[in-house]
């Protein structure tokens, strides 16, 4: 790995996934101009993210969460199962219980949203390529409320993959064909029904989708 010229240091390795190009662009030349840094790669969305962590193995990945063609948290979990060694840092604009909670589920080491200061970035990542955990003021206050206010069965809230999941159930949509549309396999679309089910109190899709309706979840 080639040292940092400044610091005599290995520069950090990072792969940034977002699905807007002029936030890329951003972020790469934020990056590139500070020392102690080296941007690896670019993604636009989480199932390319996983491909190229395999080939590029950076240290830390940005990660935004809601992304056409394949989301962050999906992304995370993937990550996680195939043994990646990069942290994730998720860099949003997103601070919901439905976005925070799920990510951090499935394995993301950071949490900040996109209107943090470019020094306290630059802190998280460093932190994250420790392994260190890092979130922003607003989502840890999440956090620390959930921990705090125990969910009611059937009441917590669905993440953002799975309610894209609930609103092609809705249409009558077969699992096969959800899984070509949000560019995913069967079974990760059965692990999210399972897990909608599981928050909606429902045993099967009619059930989820009436329930849905009935909670004001779908239309």
């Amino acid at each position: 790995m080639t040292e940092d010229a400044t610091t005599g240091d290995a520069p950090i390795t990072l792969l940034i996934v977002d699905d807007h190009p002029v936030v890329r662009d951003g972020l790469r030349g934020m990056f590139e101009s500070a020392p102690g840094f080296r941007v690896l790669g670019e993604a636009p969305n989480g199932v390319e993210a996983v491909s190229l962590a395999a080939g590029l193995d950076p240290d830390v990945i940005l990660m935004d969460l809601r992304m056409p063609g394949g989301g962050g948290v999906d992304a995370i979990r993937e990550l996680g199962r195939t043994g990646a060694r990069a942290k994730v840092l998720v860099l949003t604009t997103y601070d919901t219980d439905s976005d925070t909670l799920p990510a951090i589920e499935a394995g993301a080491t950071g949490y900040l949203l996109k209107d943090a200061p470019r020094e306290e970035l630059f802190t998280a990542v460093r932190a994250a390529s420790e392994g260190r955990t890092v979130l922003s003021p607003a989502v840890a206050s999440r956090l620390v409320s959930a921990v705090r206010t125990p969910r009611a069965p059937g009441n917590e809230p669905l993440s953002a993959r799975e309610r894209e999941v609930l609103a092609l159930v809705a249409k009558g949509t077969s699992n096969r064909e959800i899984a070509r549309e949000l560019f995913i396999s069967e079974a990760t679309v059965k692990t999210h029904l399972t897990h909608l089910y599981a928050k909606l109190g429902a045993k099967d899709r009619a059930a989820a989708v009436a329930v849905a309706y009935d909670r004001g979840i779908l239309g």
